[in-house]
């Protein structure tokens, strides 16, 4: 029977004799001991393995008071003291099934000092198999509960499926991991369905809006339509209510005519006369022409409907226009601000500013007082006639010393009108832009997330015509940027204006204020 039991022992490696030189924290916080091989070399092995080769057969825990079989396998000294007191006469060691005697086992002193070496503060107290006051090392699969090595091999347990205590740690923590791991699906499909109920719920406020906005063109459309009509009708009515006075007049003319048929021509006209002013002569004569249909034309082809509206809504769904202010400090010597930094104009004469790294000293050039990191903006830029303008967005962390590099490749992004005859995109190439007309007046868009800066003709508020975009990658902060050009002795002196929000700018040129 003993046999049988020490058949049933796990079997791990003895310990090696070996002198350990260190015991060290490891980077990723788990313990290392140093091992020295030789003096040009050294490696390192981990705690957990050393314990897994320090432990004892039959308890399957680090060895405690290890003695010393002739075998020269190594036991605690409980679980030898256990194993003896069992009635089989032979004691064969567990683990090489040799014969030996237990009264004749010494201490493993070398052992027993590597164990305490290895020993660290504040492990806790193990707890022990109140039958046979060994550790609690196995843990018994039908029973779910903890035993020790002899409760598996001699007690009530012994035929039952025992498995390590490390091991079932192990499998208990890996599914505890599959269990973190579940609740985190779960937690990321919550957070889906929630952020997916916000989006929903935004989507349909947008539309909301959109809706408002289209009934209020279908209202501004059909009011225009019923006011054109009614324009119509009342002329109509109008030429209608003449006829009708018209025609009344002349049956009335006719029943005097019936009056006087048998006079003379000589008594007929005086008798006439005698009855009928010349005024009533004269309206009841027949409408002279001929009859001019008014035609019906709304101004709105049914056919652009759709289109008219989404160039209305497009602008509706824009930004709200930026209230911009110009800087003073970035503005060129021969630049005059007025009228609250919101225009500018190129002078004669330069004014004499201290020299500061953020104001342009060649090109004519003066930058918004904002800038833009993030997010949508629309401003406009009011240029009039000018004959030369140019004007976009430039990093702030461009060279405004010199002659400004306008390029995206430099940090810089321009539209412009060069001699009041060619208009081109500032790109590597330029690309001259097929504007119709003449704009006084240019919408700029900003969208950063998405890389794109669009240019408008913003003559007219409910028609913004694209003119060109930029697509770019965004970085850092972007501030918007007027180029007036030189004056070209006053025949470009006219101004660049940053009109308010609420309504057009005045192109009147101003007084210029000194800076």
């Amino acid at each position: 029977m003993m046999g049988d039991a020490s058949a049933a022992a796990v079997a791990v490696h003895g310990a090696r004799r070996a002198s350990w030189r260190a015991v060290s924290e490891h980077p990723a916080g788990e313990a290392w001991v140093v091992r020295s091989q030789a003096p040009w070399m050294a490696w390192q092995v981990s705690v957990p393995e050393l314990e897994d080769r320090l432990q004892c057969p039959i308890c399957l825990e680090v060895f405690k008071e290890p003695m010393m079989l002739q075998c020269g396998h190594s036991y605690c000294k409980g679980c030898l003291v256990s194993l003896s007191r069992h009635p089989d006469s032979e004691l064969r060691c567990p683990v090489c099934r040799q014969e030996v005697d237990s009264s004749s086992s010494p201490p493993n002193v070398s052992l027993a000092r590597v164990i305490e070496a290895l020993q660290f503060p504040g492990d806790p107290e193990p707890k022990v198999c109140e039958h046979h006051r060994n550790p609690l090392s196995l843990f018994c699969e039908r029973d779910q509960e903890l035993i020790c090595g002899l409760c598996g091999l001699l007690g009530s347990h012994q035929h039952h499926r025992v498995t390590p205590v490390s091991t079932v740690y192990s499998r208990m923590k890996e599914q505890k991991k599959v269990d973190e791991h579940i609740a985190k699906l779960v937690n990321n499909r919550t957070r889906i369905v929630n952020e997916s109920d916000v989006f929903s719920w935004v989507i349909r406020r947008e539309f909301q809006e959109l809706h408002h906005l289209v009934d209020e063109e279908k209202a501004r459309c059909l009011e225009g339509l019923e006011g054109h009509t009614r324009g119509l009708v009342a002329s109509l009515d109008m030429q209608l209510e003449q006829a009708q006075g018209t025609q009344e007049r002349l049956v009335q003319a006719e029943h005097v005519l019936e009056q006087f048929n048998n006079e003379s021509h000589h008594e007929f006209i005086r008798k006439y006369h005698s009855m009928t002013s010349r005024a009533e002569l004269q309206q009841a004569r027949p409408l002279e022409g001929t009859f001019s249909p008014i035609s019906f034309k709304p101004g709105l082809h049914q056919a652009d409907i759709k289109l008219t509206v989404w160039k209305r809504l497009f602008r509706k769904v824009l930004p709200a226009p930026e209230s911009l202010k110009l800087d003073p400090a970035t503005a060129h010597p021969l630049l005059e601000l007025s009228k609250g930094n919101t225009v500018v104009q190129c002078g004669l004469l330069a004014q004499r500013h201290a020299s500061q790294p953020e104001r342009f000293d060649y090109s004519t050039c003066v930058l918004a007082s904002r800038g833009f990191s993030w997010g949508r903006h629309y401003w406009e830029v009011v240029v009039g006639n000018k004959s030369d303008w140019r004007l976009g967005v430039i990093k702030g962390t461009a060279s405004r010393k010199g002659k400004l590099s306008k390029s995206p490749e430099n940090g810089v992004w321009l539209i412009g009108l060069k001699e009041g005859r060619v208009y081109e995109a500032f790109g590597c190439p330029r690309v001259p832009l097929p504007v119709a007309g003449h704009p006084h007046r240019i919408g700029v868009y900003l969208h950063y997330e998405h890389g794109e800066l669009t240019f408008f003709d913003a003559d007219r508020p409910d028609d913004l015509r694209l003119l060109y975009t930029f697509q770019a990658d965004f970085q850092g902060k972007l501030y918007p940027i007027l180029d007036t050009c030189w004056h070209e002795r006053g025949s470009n002196a006219l101004p660049m204006v940053l009109p308010a929000p609420s309504g057009p700018a005045h192109l009147t040129p101003p007084q210029p204020t000194k800076l």
